[in-house]
């Protein structure tokens, strides 16, 4: 009887720790079971946008591509709304947002951040002729000033805080929030760099940027959820690495500073 209840006991312990063990999997053991990355973004030009082929791609799309290559992964991307990108990250529905977000104190109350692998900023694209002598910020804070933004955004904050007076549109993505502004339905838009001074080029026409300098200077970085410190020492050391052999730079610079690849998507974008 007695070697009985070690045996039972034994076995109890076994199924215990095994159980334990389960619950302890950390996302970047799941990640390589799994061998699939799964990675959330939002399209928006020129961080994850489709081509003509209805492909993603897109300076967000070549780091993650990138990122899953180096550690021997495939990359599954889950486009999302970029106002519920954040609840799908906690849902489980991906790994890891690779998708130009920017480092707030707000946004780290809810998830954890790595360490920045780009830097852009927000910039005011402005309409010739509704926005006509307007080059300065004060001309933009007025009653009867009109501002477009993406909903949910860094952008939005920004408005506020320099434009708190004017009125805010607010849209589901960059380029609704362009039209608005190209059929004058708005003064200005606001934007991450470098999609104002490019549309300003695209749309010389109709577009011009006003100001002198970036309204404010961002730091994107991947989010994760809280907890998952192995995963962050993980992509922590890959941007180091990108960074320091000129692969990041190269990369933004591709996106974010020549419009080589403006022909690849479709337009309106």
């Amino acid at each position: 009887m007695k070697r009985l209840f070690t045996a039972c006991l034994a076995v109890f312990l076994l199924l215990m720790g095994s159980s334990a063990l389960a619950a302890d999997k950390s996302t970047l053991t799941e990640i390589k079971e799994r061998g699939t990355l799964r990675v959330g973004l939002s399209t928006f030009v020129p961080w994850a946008m489709r081509d003509k082929q209805g492909e993603l791609i897109g300076f967000e799309v070549d780091v993650a591509r990138r990122l899953a290559e180096d550690a021997g992964l495939k990359v599954e991307f889950i486009p999302t709304a970029w106002d519920g990108i954040i609840p799908a990250l906690l849902a489980g529905k991906f790994d890891v947002i690779i998708g130009g977000m920017s480092i707030t104190p707000a946004r780290n109350m809810s998830v954890l951040f790595t360490s920045p692998y780009a830097h852009s900023g927000v910039q005011l694209a402005a309409h010739k002729e509704k926005a006509a002598g307007k080059t300065a910020i004060n001309d933009y804070n007025k009653r009867s000033v009109t501002l477009a933004v993406r909903r949910g955004a860094f952008t939005v904050q920004t408005a506020k805080k320099y434009f708190p007076k004017a009125k805010l549109r607010q849209f589901d993505d960059d380029a609704q929030a362009f039209q608005e502004v190209l059929n004058g339905n708005a003064h200005a838009v606001l934007a991450s760099s470098p999609k104002p001074e490019q549309m300003s080029i695209q749309y010389n026409e109709k577009l011009y940027i006003p100001l002198t300098d970036r309204l404010s200077r961002g730091s994107e970085a991947f989010a994760i959820r809280h907890g998952e410190f192995d995963l962050l020492n993980f992509f922590n050391n890959w941007i180091l690495l990108r960074t320091e052999d000129g692969w990041l730079k190269e990369r933004h610079d591709y996106w974010f500073t020549t419009l080589d690849w403006q022909n690849q998507i479709v337009e309106g974008q």
